[in-house]
């Protein structure tokens, strides 16, 4: 391995090892908690080492919902089910089990401020494979609607249901009957376009 190959891999390593202890810091303490002091002293470099990878903490947070865009992404396909089951179910479920299982992560995706180009030419891939994962689920109930607006009706949903959620706000006793009303009224418009 030549030393330009073993520097390029030593610094990718270097690139996850911080964003891996940006995840694992804001899991415990919150996102108010990642600080660069804080990631170069967990991460045993230097903040100026820090700072050659990435600008500061947007940036941290913008890798971090990247990351999570396509783990998001690849647990959606996971959870695509065999025939006669309600894909739609299976992709709301997975994205409120998501939301519910790693809310820093989540929270970096939606909710922080950030720069990530959603709705451009720009928009990074994991990003596109998440929501065509979604796309992907709700084509089966669109009838003669705009798939893609459907699609965001659906997201927009689920965010609301988890953010809600996180912040305590919803019974867990409706769980169930919340996601039933969100699926029954998106079938629900379905029918009323065959009509």
């Amino acid at each position: 391995m030549s030393i330009q190959n073993r520097r390029e891999r030593e610094r990718a390593e270097r690139h996850q090892l911080i964003i891996d202890a940006a995840r694992e810091l804001a899991e415990a303490e919150g996102w108010d908690a990642v600080t660069t002091r804080r990631l170069a002293e967990k991460v045993e470099y230097s903040q100026p080492v820090l700072y050659s990878h990435f600008k500061g903490k947007d940036a941290i947070v913008r890798a971090v919902a990247i990351q999570g865009c396509g783990e998001l992404a690849r647990l959606l396909r996971e959870a695509r089910p065999s025939r006669g089951e309600s894909r739609l179910r299976a992709a709301a479920e997975a994205y409120l089990k998501f939301a519910r299982e790693r809310p820093a992560l989540y929270d970096a995706m939606f909710v922080q401020q950030s720069d990530l180009p959603w709705g451009t030419e720009e928009v990074p891939q994991e990003l596109l494979d998440a929501f065509g994962e979604l796309v992907a689920a709700v084509e089966p109930v669109r009838g003669e609607r705009d798939l893609e607006a459907l699609t965001e009706v659906f997201w927009s949903s689920l965010h609301g249901i988890a953010t809600l959620m996180q912040g305590g706000r919803l019974r867990p006793a409706h769980d169930e009957t919340r996601l039933d009303l969100l699926l029954g009224a998106l079938s629900l418009a379905q029918d009323e376009d065959r009509l």
